[in-house]
């Protein structure tokens, strides 16, 4: 069970500080200029918890491994960062701009593990996209 239950709470407790710091951005700042920060601050810490998390202790021969997958995680990150700063830069509240974007992506990635992954949609999870977009609607209102 607590395989299960960590991961969602690491996942949680991040991002709510991430929505918290990414809406306390100030506003003055160039976006790329503060992502440039974040990123250093990632890359640092990602080498440290190699070190501690890898028994090999050989980055370069564990860069060897990467494909493509990598990069476009790059890319997707640096665009899914830009595109919250710029969600709160136009007035979304913290409370909803996130909500909104995460119901949404919810819907896309149901539709994509079907299409990509073969994975089932069951009418349950149909129900549930309606229940998604009804409250959208609301939220949006």
């Amino acid at each position: 069970m607590w395989n299960m239950l960590w991961p969602i709470l690491l996942v949680v407790g991040a991002n709510t500080f991430y929505n918290i710091s990414t809406k306390s951005m100030p506003g003055k700042i160039n976006a790329f200029a503060s992502l440039t920060v974040t990123y250093f601050t990632c890359f640092v810490l990602s080498i440290f918890m190699f070190y501690i998390t890898s028994s090999q202790k050989n980055l370069i021969a564990e860069l060897s491994h990467i494909n493509w997958t990598s990069f476009v995680l790059g890319i997707s990150v640096v665009a899914l960062e830009f595109g919250y700063i710029s969600l709160y830069r136009a007035g979304w509240k913290v409370s909803a701009g996130s909500l909104v974007a995460n119901i949404s992506l919810a819907c896309v990635l149901l539709i994509v593990g079907l299409l990509a992954y073969k994975e089932s949609v069951s009418p349950r999870q149909l129900v549930g996209i309606g229940v998604c977009v009804v409250g959208l609607l609301l939220i949006n209102k």
